[in-house]
């Protein structure tokens, strides 16, 4: 079926029935309609610097990754009209390499919700409704909270973060960084059994928050001593950077136990001081982090069942014609965690 996602931002009933009117289905599209929608901080670099990276806006994109919605046409015989289900934002070719390898999070051509890696760009998910691939519809319970289950692709990225580490059963757990996804990894690690886990970041509200999430301990990452924890060639089996910040990665680095493991979350620019000689003599497991695959429908599953409360993140609610307020609102970390757009 060929419809683009500009097609589907419509306003009433009636532009919804043109659409299936007009549209040849096959088993594996199914048309949406949004109901909820998370903003994620590469949404606010889009809308405040037109870029991502090396990715810049080169037309009018529709933002937004983070969403779920209802069920309003498909063929699928696993899906039923009115279902509700949280839509994964990746859409792997499912021929490559990677993705015949079960690696779909590394696929060549990936096309992710919200994203100006190609041209045209590939819109997201802020739309009243969308049509997805069938397999990125992933059905949530009647009685689940819609506004927790919208938490669903942070959580997934959390998750992944965790699976990276390995076992975490006991573990003493390091996490720098605790904006939304630091917090995540809190919450996913401690689910997965580790027995400490330390949070530092430089804001207080941060650091509250990760308490709520699951920290057993936080520090301030500015002024906080960490002497103990650097002393013997380091203290934690596990290390987490979330922020991308080179002096982060290098207090990870010292507070990294001999032969443990740091994973990198965080996306940053190049550090030119790196302390390979660190990692070469304490013979550090150093991972890169990216995205999730299985693991979307885990987060789906743990939020569903109430595993995880993603609920002390949510700042503010806003109704999706007052995006630009909303964007505003979220980009001011002082008083934003995670904002979600109401549909």
């Amino acid at each position: 079926m060929e419809i683009t996602t500009r097609s589907c931002v419509v306003s009433g009933k009636e532009d919804v029935s043109v659409i299936q009117q007009n549209v040849i289905w096959n088993n594996q599209e199914t048309l949406v309609e949004i109901v909820r929608g998370g903003i994620c901080g590469s949404d606010l670099h889009y809308y405040q610097e037109g870029k991502v990276g090396n990715f810049q806006v080169k037309q009018p994109m529709i933002l937004g990754h983070e969403v779920i919605g209802r069920v309003v046409a498909t063929d699928s015989p696993d899906l039923q009209k009115g279902q509700r289900v949280a839509i994964n934002p990746s859409r792997p070719c499912g021929q490559c390499k990677y993705c015949l390898n079960h690696e779909e999070n590394q696929c060549t051509t990936m096309r992710f919700f919200g994203s100006a890696m190609y041209f045209p760009h590939v819109d997201g998910g802020f739309t009243q409704y969308k049509v997805v691939d069938t397999a990125q519809c992933v059905p949530y319970a009647e009685h689940a909270d819609d506004k927790i289950v919208a938490f669903a692709e942070p959580l997934a990225v959390a998750i992944h973060a965790a699976h990276q580490a390995g076992d975490l059963e006991g573990k003493r757990v390091f996490i720098s960084g605790v904006g939304p996804i630091g917090c995540l990894i809190a919450a996913a690690v401690r689910t997965l059994g580790a027995a400490e886990v330390v949070c530092a970041d430089i804001s207080e509200r941060s650091r509250q928050l990760a308490q709520e999430m699951g920290a057993t301990q936080t520090v301030d990452a500015k002024n906080g001593d960490f002497t103990a924890w650097e002393e013997e060639k380091g203290y934690f089996d596990i290390a987490f950077e979330v922020s991308g910040n080179a002096a982060s990665v290098q207090r990870c680095i010292a507070v990294t136990r001999a032969r443990g493991v740091l994973v990198q979350v965080g996306m940053g620019g190049n550090i030119p001081d790196f302390p390979l000689m660190n990692i070469i003599a304490k013979e550090l497991v150093l991972k890169g982090s990216f995205r999730f695959t299985t693991e979307f429908s885990t987060a789906v599953n743990w939020l569903s069942n109430n595993t995880i409360n993603p609920l002390p993140l949510l700042s503010a609610e806003y109704p999706f014609t007052d995006l630009e307020n909303a964007l505003k609102f979220a980009g001011d970390k002082t008083r934003a965690a995670k904002v979600q757009l109401v549909f």
